[in-house]
């Protein structure tokens, strides 16, 4: 599986055996089954995730007991709780599998080392997060001003395959809708095509 890890970067920078080889090194690969938890709220996130294969989501609990949905990662796709990551401090958010999922981890201390080691990874690590914090928020704006025929428009674009991989009652939550309206608007959306 390191090998699709190895593809995708690749795709993205330009980096050497000799570092890819030390990647590899610092890397463990794990297969979730689904709906296997790898982060529960109370946990201190320490790990770099990077999803080879599988989706997986990352979600929190309202005051009133109802999850809500703040983003997926699917093939390719990095997934994380930042705030624990950076602040060293108990998360308020849950990770899960939500299919079985084969995934490429490193500790917070071993990445810290290969980005040390190999600026190549640095300047990934870099665009990736200024990417990162880029896509919140246009998402976040997209919350606060779009219409709900937009949210599921943008949805479609940026998760394209998850319909056959996820609940819809977890893509209603994501999207900060009821699961009635996101039928409805599944309905129109197939008759308009």
């Amino acid at each position: 599986m390191f090998e699709i890890f190895e593809k995708y970067l690749r795709m993205h920078t330009e980096i050497s055996v000799e570092d890819l080889e030390l990647i590899r090194a610092g890397s463990v690969q794990r297969t979730m089954r689904k709906w296997q938890p790898i982060l529960q709220d109370g946990e201190i996130w320490s790990i770099n995730c990077f999803i080879a294969a599988g989706c997986l989501r990352l979600y929190r609990f309202d005051h009133e007991g109802k999850d809500h949905t703040l983003r997926f990662a699917v093939d390719n796709w990095w997934i994380t709780d930042f705030e624990s990551y950076n602040h060293n401090t108990p998360s308020s958010y849950n990770i899960e599998a939500l299919a079985a999922s084969t995934i490429i981890i490193w500790t917070k201390e071993k990445w810290a080392e290969l980005m040390e080691a190999i600026p190549v990874l640095r300047n990934f690590n870099d665009t990736l997060l200024a990417n990162s914090y880029e896509a919140s928020q246009r998402r976040i704006y997209s919350l606060i001003s779009s219409s709900a025929e937009a949210k599921y428009t943008e949805f479609q674009k940026t998760y394209p395959n998850v319909f056959n991989r996820v609940p819809l009652h977890m893509v209603a939550s994501y999207l900060g809708i009821s699961r009635e309206t996101l039928s409805r608007l599944r309905k129109e959306f197939t008759k308009k095509n």
